[in-house]
């Protein structure tokens, strides 16, 4: 298993260039032909487990919302402590070795969040996005089934804890304050909200964090039906618009961490240093010294 993932990855690497990490994104095709190879562990990742039974890729094992997020002094969507992340997992058959296939809730923010969860644990590496997600799958006439598999033997899934991955309140408010010029700092949400023409968060405040660029999450996806992301170049140019390039570290944040999960997920994909700012708008509008510009400019 592990010698013919490494094939598939290096031959990723040829097709679409050597930064592009083509082996976290999986097609349907794919996934078709290997859905019973041993080792490979199917994830249905959903806020409302009722469009699981409502019908799932045979064999997926289901992870609700409330299984790999929390509540964290009223922030929500903030990641549980990493030995009990681990423990569900583990509870879905994921192990080590596993090649884990994420789907979930359209248009795959869910599963995004998953993956995220995972890389933080240090297993991004082996697990991948379903490319159009269930959708994509029925669309094509695939099978699907309302019964439930049997439940999986626990896998042995070891932390190898990814802390670079998570940005916290005081550093991002540092780059707010003084903005360095390797690191680049992604608004997710959408323009308006960017712009500040839509108050979020709790206290609710308009506008973006100081010298963040907007880039909306949907842009990403061919089509809002079958949410299939773009070719890796429209991709890459996405971020070179907003500012990306080679040794500028990525971050990325949103309302709550969910949005900006995709866009993290799609820099890491695209081999940027990537970091997710977890709190997200939900943390910094708790403090009212942080500030927020209103605009199209970042700053």
């Amino acid at each position: 298993m592990t010698g013919a993932w490494v094939a598939l990855a290096a031959l990723g690497s040829l097709v679409f260039g050597e930064d592009v990490r083509s082996h976290l994104l999986v097609s349907t095709e794919w996934l078709a032909a290997n859905l019973n190879r041993p080792g490979v562990v199917v994830v249905h990742v959903t806020r409302d487990p009722s469009t699981y039974a409502g019908g799932h890729i045979p064999g997926a094992h289901l992870l609700t919302w409330d299984h790999f997020t929390t509540v964290r002094e009223g922030v929500p969507n903030e990641l549980p402590p990493p030995d009990e992340l681990a423990e569900r997992f583990s509870r879905l058959g994921i192990g080590d070795d596993s090649r884990v296939i994420l789907y979930g809730d359209p248009p795959g923010l869910a599963a995004a969040r998953a993956w995220f969860t995972l890389d933080y644990l240090g297993h991004g590496e082996r697990a991948a996005l379903l490319d159009g997600g269930l959708e994509k799958w029925r669309a094509e006439g695939r099978p699907v089934s309302q019964q439930e598999p049997p439940p999986p033997a626990p896998g042995k899934l070891t932390v190898r804890l990814r802390p670079e991955a998570v940005e916290t309140l005081a550093r991002v408010r540092r780059l707010a304050e003084i903005p360095h010029p390797h690191v680049l700092l992604l608004d997710t949400r959408p323009p308006q909200d960017y712009r500040g023409e839509k108050p979020a968060g709790d206290p609710p405040r308009a506008g973006h964090i100081p010298g963040a660029v907007n880039l909306y999450w949907p842009d990403a996806l061919a089509s809002r039906e079958i949410p299939a992301f773009k070719p890796p170049a429209q991709l890459r140019q996405l971020f070179e618009n907003a500012g990306a390039r080679r040794g500028r570290k990525i971050i990325t944040y949103c309302g709550s961490g969910v949005q900006a999960s995709l866009v993290y997920f799609l820099a890491r994909y695209l081999g940027y240093e990537a970091a997710l700012y977890d709190g997200s708008i939900s943390e910094w509008n708790r403090y009212p010294d942080s500030p927020l510009v209103t605009g199209s400019s970042p700053r």
